[in-house]
């Protein structure tokens, strides 16, 4: 299969043709048989002899070019339509047939507030013109209109605020919320992508739009993306700033699975500066060695690194409710525990060369001794609450009497 896409360098374009290239490569594999030959780049240095070429051979094609911020109006229906135009006639110059998709945009519904929108009159003449094509030569025609997009690699200070609130805050700039009520339908890069490439295997989803109202159905004429997330201009910012403090903090964001947050969180790393992609983490030493606490969560405890010198033993202690996971990762260790009120000790003699996980069970006082004379003994430490020193739960008990 041969694909053309245009507008390659775009921001869909771009994270579109990144994909394409892994399944082609073989580096994503979780498309089924899915199988690429060539992916055609077109973008704004490309010529129209390449284009002449690269529509003779395509197999699909994806025409995300497109003008968004022209210097004059007039610009929109020459970049948005002229282009969709003189693409379709060379496809029909070489009787070539195969599926196109076109990106508008729901401001092409022309309705609330995009009812004057010269960009949207000239994605509106675009998917016409499409949709027109398609009668005339039976070709199959994807018609998206894509809400507000957001992701790695989208341009800031130019059509996402999305884009420009995470690059500023990342970046300690300032940013500028007129109504944080505002209520945005946003549409993550990936998922969009993943819409692509069903597309490809015939697999699109199909609608009907009732103002900027999906209504799916089989037989739609247009397309759209499953899966958007509405939030406000505050929910944004109020998330953004969360992650920003992240370093400061330890805590990791709620983000679970498939929602918005992890996609935001994802996006707005991406804007990090170098600088920010490192940074430095509070070492408790002393002559034992040290305690390092790495990550914490809101509702499942912390993550820990402890490092123990040659023959050096810590914790001696027992908790309520607390309890905790060893996990050592380099050195040769031993863990002990024995319940309180008991004489029974239990040993548990423990490697990096043979990765396990040790349960500090509550109500047992416990330790962990690094049986080297020559190395560190280093272990991983969750414990399934975060350090209060208010109430610590810690009662010191040395495990053999």
């Amino acid at each position: 299969m041969n694909i053309l896409v245009t507008g390659a360098r775009g921001f869909v374009g771009r994270n579109f043709c990144a994909q394409l290239n892994n399944i082609k490569n073989g580096k994503a594999r979780c498309y089924g048989d899915l199988k690429i030959d060539e992916i055609f780049e077109y973008d704004l240095d490309s010529t129209s002899e390449q284009l002449d070429v690269w529509c003779q051979k395509a197999s699909f094609v994806f025409n995300l070019a497109g003008v968004n911020r022209p210097k004059d109006n007039d610009e929109f229906m020459k970049g948005n339509f002229g282009f969709a135009s003189t693409l379709l006639d060379t496809l029909k110059k070489h009787r070539n047939t195969c599926p196109v998709m076109l990106s508008s945009s729901a401001q092409a519904s022309l309705t609330g507030r995009f009812g004057n929108s010269e960009y949207g009159r000239s994605k509106k003449a675009g998917e016409d013109l499409f949709l027109q094509y398609g009668k005339d030569t039976g070709a199959k025609v994807l018609v998206y209109r894509f809400p507000n997009l957001y992701g790695k690699w989208c341009r800031p200070n130019y059509n996402s605020a999305v884009a420009t609130f995470c690059n500023n805050i990342a970046n300690d700039l300032p940013i500028q919320v007129n109504d944080p009520c505002v209520e945005l339908e946003l549409l993550y890069i990936d998922d969009l992508v993943d819409e692509m490439i069903h597309a490809l295997k015939g697999e699109e989803h199909r609608c009907e739009f009732e103002g900027l109202d999906v209504h799916p159905l089989v037989e739609g004429r247009y397309c759209y993306c499953p899966v958007t997330h509405k939030v406000t201009l505050g929910e944004i910012v109020d998330l953004l700033h969360q992650f920003a403090e992240m370093p400061k903090t330890l805590m990791i964001p709620e983000i679970p699975a498939d929602s918005f947050a992890k996609r935001l969180y994802s996006t707005f790393l991406s804007y990090l500066p170098k600088e920010k992609a490192i940074f430095d983490l509070k070492m408790n030493v002393d002559q034992r060695g040290s305690f390092t606490e790495l990550v914490h969560t809101l509702n499942c405890g912390q993550v820990s690194i402890n490092i123990s010198k040659p023959g050096i033993t810590k914790g001696e202690h027992w908790h309520n409710t607390k309890w905790e996971q060893f996990i050592v990762v380099s050195g040769h260790g031993l863990i002990q525990l024995r319940k309180e009120g008991t004489d029974e000790v239990l040993n548990y003699e423990v490697s990096g060369d043979k990765i396990q996980s040790v349960i500090m069970l509550p109500g047992y006082t416990h330790n962990i001794i690094n049986l080297s004379d020559k190395e560190d003994l280093v272990t991983v430490m969750y414990c399934n609450e975060i350090f209060n020193p208010d109430k610590p739960d810690t009662y010191f008990d040395n495990v053999k009497k």
